[in-house]
């Protein structure tokens, strides 16, 4: 059973969150009102998570954070705060803190930051989406056609909005996407830069562009290696001055928002060939963040599609619907090396559609991946722990999908000894319990 400590010096904000996460994770819970009192409990407890108030008197929790580091633990420390001063909150990540929330947020909210941060597969790629969020550079995020570049996008987006959120009267900052290779060559600059009046045949009025749409947002360029040798310079231009001047204007109008590209080229071969500007590379891969495809992370493949089956329904006003173990079996068998994550997501959005009933079955999926299951040869860049830990970590998966996420049943039909052992080597490879 997973044990999560609460550190706070208010004993009934202390107790709540302990009854909180009780009731709603399903964790085992310990209670400090002191720093020095959970340091103590550090020492001799088996705890798999903190959660840190950091204004308490004494021992702060900065002064836990420092002390845990000394220590060289790697356990991961999730911070509150109730008084909005996030800056303090970015202060701790950087002394090693997984990650921030406020008191204010929901329970199930704190629940999810904990299941991520006790998750390995997402561990790196959410620690660096953590510490960059904060700082307004580019992000250049490179992946497989389909990898979920623009999920990815839209994950540091919230992160950064949740980071400067103390700058803002609780305004929602806007995320523009666009996508470089879909758009004609004769409307790129006028999508991006924005136009006046008569700028050219079919201008009747002037129009605002991605960068000032965005405003203090984000704007995500994806597929950015598709763009002209003459919108790169211009792009340069723009990250280097943080301006912009319309087609057919001459007056420079500053803009702030923060730059998210993505590709699926390799940019470095693209520079070396001369399609690609190398000043403007080096520009965008100020913090780099790779998504790995879809055949790498199978494992993750029931959380995708839970999330996509969520959001689908909300974007089409539909009662949320549940899915089969069986059916996640099914979709876990069949190798989506073609199109990644967008093929899966496409999948999810038919079966819905299709389906009337509370719960997608294997009858829902389409035939054509029924009659197509096989097992994707594993990754020429994985080494053998790597691909043995996620062929275990694929099992243990299917398992529980077959058996409801029963632990003691799946433990029995794995041949454990008890639910106690399976729970061990779910928490090694960080797969979440989920009650029910």
């Amino acid at each position: 059973m997973t044990l999560i400590i609460v550190i706070d010096d208010v004993p009934a904000m202390a107790d709540q969150y302990s009854y909180d996460l009780k009731r709603i994770g399903g964790y085992e819970t310990l209670v400090a009102t002191s720093g020095a009192a959970g340091l103590d409990l550090l020492e001799h407890e088996p705890v798999d998570c903190v959660i840190l108030d950091l204004e308490m008197p004494g021992i702060d929790g900065f002064e836990v954070l420092r002390r845990l580091k000394e220590r060289g633990s790697d356990l991961p420390v999730i911070v509150y705060t109730g008084t909005g001063n996030y800056d303090r909150c970015v202060q701790a990540v950087q002394l090693g803190a997984y990650g921030f929330i406020d008191k204010a947020e929901s329970m199930e909210r704190v629940v999810q930051e904990i299941e991520n941060s006790l998750s390995p597969a997402m561990q790196q790629l959410r620690d660096m989406l953590e510490r960059i969020a904060p700082i307004p550079s580019p992000v250049l995020i490179v992946g497989e056609s389909g990898s979920g570049k623009e999920l990815v996008a839209r994950e540091l987006h919230r992160l950064w909005q949740h980071a400067t959120e103390k700058d803002r009267r609780n305004t929602q900052l806007p995320f523009v996407a666009i996508n470089s290779a879909a758009l004609p060559e004769s409307l790129v600059e006028s999508e991006l830069f924005g136009h006046e009046r008569g700028a050219f045949t079919g201008a009747s009025s002037t129009r605002k562009g991605a960068f000032e749409t965005a405003g203090s947002g984000t704007l995500f360029l994806d597929e950015v290696g598709e763009l002209s040798p003459q919108v790169q310079a211009k792009l340069l231009r723009v990250l280097e001055q943080r301006e912009i001047t319309r087609v057919g204007g001459n007056r420079p109008i500053s803009v702030k928002a923060r730059v998210v590209a993505a590709t699926n080229r390799d940019l470095e071969a693209e520079v070396e060939g001369g399609r690609f500007r190398g000043d403007l590379y080096f520009r965008l891969n100020v913090h780099v963040l790779p998504v790995p495809p879809l055949r790498e992370r199978m494992s993750d493949l029931p959380e995708l599609i839970r999330h996509f089956l969520v959001s689908t329904c909300d974007r089409f006003g539909l009662r949320r619907k549940d899915v089969a173990g069986e059916a996640v079996q099914h979709l876990m068998a069949y190798d989506w090396s073609r199109n990644n994550v967008r093929e899966l997501r496409n999948i999810i959005e038919r079966m819905i559609i299709a389906s009337d009933r509370d719960t997608i079955e294997v009858t829902d999926i389409p035939a054509e991946i029924r009659g197509a299951e096989r097992i994707p040869a594993p990754s020429a860049g994985a080494t053998f722990q790597q691909q043995k830990a996620e062929a275990e970590r694929k099992i243990i998966v299917a398992a529980l999908e077959r058996n409801r996420w029963h632990v003691s049943q799946t433990a029995r039909e794995l041949g454990l000894a008890d639910h106690s052992s399976l729970l061990k080597i779910m928490r090694r490879h960080g797969i979440e319990r989920r009650e029910g």
